[in-house]
């Protein structure tokens, strides 16, 4: 079987799972630009509340560090934009949340996959999801899915940013995609419409002042005493970057049925959420994003929406 059949099969076999974009790029270490800009961002404090983005650097400069022999990353992108929306009255949850937790769905589908690249090359794999410390959105434009946006989303062309990203590590050399080159142009509408003013005109965002990190990383009592004033009826995370951006457009629904709203999410009140126990909060989110947020954390960011009443 030749090279290009096997790539075939494999961008085949990674559709028929549900993915959407599927890319291969060479397993070499990161461009030096993009490590400086990485290091720079951690070196200001611009990644806030999530202390974890400053561990493992080599790990992420080098993805032949997280499987010997690499020689290729595969990316690819699954569309998590749902069919129907949270009804009026309802605290608001970002749509990443809407469903089953994609940290499991995701590693589901990339494990299938590396078993299928496996069988098919006799070659090692390691699948990745968001918790490995891999660039993912580096990978994903390096390998041709897409590009990084202003409001640091990876953005497929015509299809938009709703996308959870996963990677495999893989000692099989396939030839790479050409590279995504497009870029935001002289848009600025997620800076414009960023309710905080965490986003820059070069890219940059301050997570210290970012709704989406600050609701969900942020696990202190308080938030600073802005957040009450901007926060509107959010507590879990924030799409509005996204929301604004003219590829999101016209996006399509997704058709993971694991990523189908749960009851919870779609009747989500203040008063539900005060009402819920530790206990509950546990069995009904158990297969959740949400979970990560403990129920402290998702009571305090309750109770900040009804700061304007108080």
């Amino acid at each position: 079987m030749s090279l290009n059949d096997i790539e075939k099969l494999i961008k085949s076999q990674a559709a028929s799972l549900g993915f959407d974009a599927c890319g291969f790029a060479a397993a070499t270490p990161v461009d030096v630009e993009a490590v400086e800009r990485y290091d720079r961002w951690i070196a200001q404090g611009r990644n806030g509340c999530m202390a974890w983005a400053a561990n493992h650097r080599e790990l992420r400069r080098d993805p032949s560090l997280l499987l010997d022999g690499a020689q290729t990353v595969i990316s690819l992108a699954l569309n998590y934009y749902p069919a129907r929306f949270q009804p009026e009255g309802t605290l608001r949850v970002a749509y990443y949340a809407y469903g089953r937790d994609y940290h499991e769905v995701l590693r589901e589908k990339l494990t299938e996959l590396a078993h299928y690249i496996e069988q098919l090359t006799q070659c090692a794999t390691r699948p990745c999801v968001d918790s490995a410390p891999i660039r993912e959105r580096y990978w994903a434009q390096r390998a041709g899915l897409g590009f990084v946006g202003r409001n640091n989303c990876l953005i497929i062309p015509g299809k938009g940013s709703f996308y959870f990203l996963g990677e495999i590590v893989t000692t099989a050399r396939l030839h790479p995609d050409e590279p995504c080159t497009m870029t935001c142009g002289d848009c600025g509408r997620c800076v414009e419409n960023c309710p905080t003013g965490a986003m820059r005109a070069d890219g940059v965002v301050d997570a210290s002042r970012c709704l989406s990190c600050l609701l969900i990383e942020d696990h202190s009592e308080a938030l600073p005493d802005w957040v009450a004033d901007v926060v509107g009826d959010r507590v879990v995370g924030c799409d509005q970057c996204q929301l604004c951006c003219p590829h999101n457009a016209k996006p399509a629904a997704t058709t993971i049925q694991e990523f189908t709203p749960t009851d919870i999410v779609m009747n989500l009140t203040r008063e539900r959420i005060e009402t819920m126990s530790g206990g509950e909060f546990k069995r009904l989110f158990a297969h959740s994003a949400i979970a990560r947020l403990r129920y402290k954390t998702l009571l305090r960011n309750a109770r900040l929406t009804d700061h304007e009443k108080q």
